[in-house]
């Protein structure tokens, strides 16, 4: 099955939306919507554990308590990126995140991406699920913080679960003067 892809620009920043499971990503790191214990119980952290391996878990909570705001980074162990950006959007595990935190998150998130040399980054939806925000929510924050690192040079991966919400990512994204930079 062909997912789709829909890729944008602004200034530096390179922001592709996809369909897809993020734990297949084979850039540099993918970002793990973490709580602040670095536990791996659930959502997107759970599935990166399931298919990287119980390492990654063990590495995150030996660095913990992370607080909001900030990101630590494991090793990647059996998955196809090289390393993973934790950064909590929930205190505590099965809690409930906000808008604020997912801002605060991607900007830890590419701070620390920035500051490791990083350039290919993919966030699941910052917050959702798990989480209770909405799309909508997530997607509007995520961009939010995106904008703040748009003069580095990363190239930004967001994946979907499914193609409704990509469709709703697509339709935010146009709103927040990213150009189109190719469709695959």
């Amino acid at each position: 099955m062909v997912f789709p892809m829909k890729c944008y620009r602004k200034n530096w920043v390179k922001v592709c939306l996809t369909v897809g499971d993020i734990t297949e990503f084979t850039g540099d790191a993918i970002v793990d919507p973490a709580n602040t214990l670095g536990l791996m119980g659930g959502g997107v952290a759970l599935a990166i554990k399931m298919k990287g391996g119980e390492e990654i878990e063990k590495e995150a909570v030996a660095q913990a308590p992370i607080g909001i705001g900030e990101a630590i980074v494991t090793n990647a162990y059996r998955l196809k990126c090289k390393k993973i950006i934790h950064a909590p959007t929930v205190i505590q595990p099965g809690g409930k995140s906000s808008v604020e935190y997912v801002l605060k998150t991607v900007e830890a998130s590419l701070g620390k991406a920035d500051q490791l040399g990083l350039k290919s980054i993919a966030f699941p939806l910052m917050g959702a699920g798990t989480g209770g925000l909405s799309v909508e929510e997530s997607v509007t924050a995520i961009i939010k913080g995106i904008q703040s690192y748009s003069n580095r040079n990363f190239e930004i991966t967001i994946y979907f679960r499914s193609v409704e919400d990509f469709e709703k990512g697509v339709k935010i994204l146009s709103k927040h003067e990213f150009e189109i930079a190719s469709e695959k």
